[in-house]
């Protein structure tokens, strides 16, 4: 096991916040909210995976159903690099060394991502991603004990592949995933970047197993929307994807649809704090929606926590609204500029939120692999709510 320095149980976390409030030092609003930093909570960390020398990034969790195991993938590389596999068996409290896995999996291209699917039989699988091109999948019947080697899953190709899958409530077994791709990957002949980027969905009508052919459901060369994070809204009925903006040019945006993907709205600018990259989210049990991502102002506009892992707390109705927000979160300051944070986030049965990503955490050195793990009740109080 990893060594690492944190309470052993969700009950303590009150005790472990008591008087941690921000520095005097420190910024105590942020695009307009109240700012908590959990930079120095260093009793709220948990290593997840470190190797002297070696860049280890851009992690994805998922929780398995008995509410304690978490799978962490990530590459051994700025995205492209061999897949690395762990398992936490507590909730995130202690990682396993890193397991086996596939051959293939060292000729992953891209950002690894981890989903659960079930099929119309109540079958469960878990499925992995990896992008350019092709796209390609890896298959667990197990729950990650065993897996398929990586094998395409059709003839075209995209970025951080499958940033989001969801199961579509038309029929069971059907599922949703949104990517982007910039025209350098989506078609086997490849090319160039062309100034112009396009999102895109698949589904899939046999429990995430095959794939059709994408569709095109935004393209811009004004905007550069990618990196989807979907959300569905509180009464299930409407789909809220959150998307990078890569130009800098504008802040992060929204679309709706409430026909089950069918359908989109335009695209809309999200408040600035909401804006940055790759938006995960979960809802807490009081209902309020924790999403992490990484700060990136857009050019022209300044924030304290520029470049750094950041998160946001508020409700669903205030991203309809396009309202604020109640407060912002820095989980951890970022030494390298905006490279960081593509986060994995659960909500365990309990309420303790583990999210999980990576970073330049000490100066001078590659990033690693770092969980956190709260309570939006603990972040209340040091809001003051």
């Amino acid at each position: 096991m990893l060594p690492h320095s944190f309470c052993r149980a969700a009950a303590c976390l009150t005790l472990c916040l008591g008087g941690l409030a921000p520095a005097a030092d420190q910024p105590t609003t942020v695009a307009g909210l109240p700012l908590i930093d959990l930079n120095e909570a260093k009793n709220l960390q948990v290593l997840v995976d470190r190797e002297k020398g070696q860049y280890l990034g851009h992690p994805t969790t998922l929780l398995l159903e008995d509410g304690k195991t978490i799978l962490c993938v990530y590459p051994m590389g700025h995205g492209k690099g061999p897949i690395l596999f762990k398992r936490s068996t507590d909730g995130g409290l202690t990682w396993s060394e890193r397991l086996p896995t596939p051959k293939n999996w060292q000729t992953s291209k891209e950002t690894p991502t981890l989903h659960r699917v079930v099929d119309a039989q109540g079958k469960k699988r878990i499925i992995l991603f990896s992008g350019l091109h092709p796209i390609r999948m890896a298959v667990s019947e197990d729950d990650g004990t065993n897996w398929s080697e990586l094998k395409p899953v059709g003839a075209w190709g995209g970025i951080v592949a499958m940033a989001s899958v969801f199961p579509l409530k038309t029929t069971p077994g059907h599922y949703m995933a949104l990517f982007h791709d910039d025209g350098r990957y989506f078609s086997p002949q490849g090319g160039k970047a062309q100034g112009t980027f396009t999102l895109y969905s698949s589904t899939s009508t046999d429990g995430g197993l095959t794939w059709a052919k994408p569709v095109a459901i935004q393209s811009s060369s004004e905007v550069h929307l990618c990196e989807p994070g979907a959300v569905r809204s509180p009464d299930g009925k409407e789909i809220c994807v959150l998307l990078r903006e890569n130009r800098r040019g504008r802040r992060s945006q929204v679309i709706f649809s409430r026909d089950e993907g069918k359908t989109w709205t335009a695209p809309r600018e999200l408040p600035a704090s909401l804006t940055g990259d790759r938006h995960t989210a979960v809802y807490a049990p009081d209902g309020r929606l924790f999403i992490s991502f990484r700060d990136v102002p857009t050019r022209g506009e300044k924030s304290a926590t520029e470049g750094d892992w950041v998160a946001w707390v508020g409700t669903y109705a205030d991203i309809v609204l396009n309202k604020p927000g109640q407060y912002r979160v820095r989980l951890k300051d970022n030494h390298t500029r905006n490279d960081c944070a593509y986060p994995g986030v659960e909500i365990l049965p309990g309420g303790t939120i583990v999210t999980t990503t990576y970073g330049h955490w000490t100066p001078k050195e590659q990033p690693y692999i770092l969980s956190m793990r709260f309570k939006l009740s603990d972040l209340d109080r040091l809001a003051g709510n």
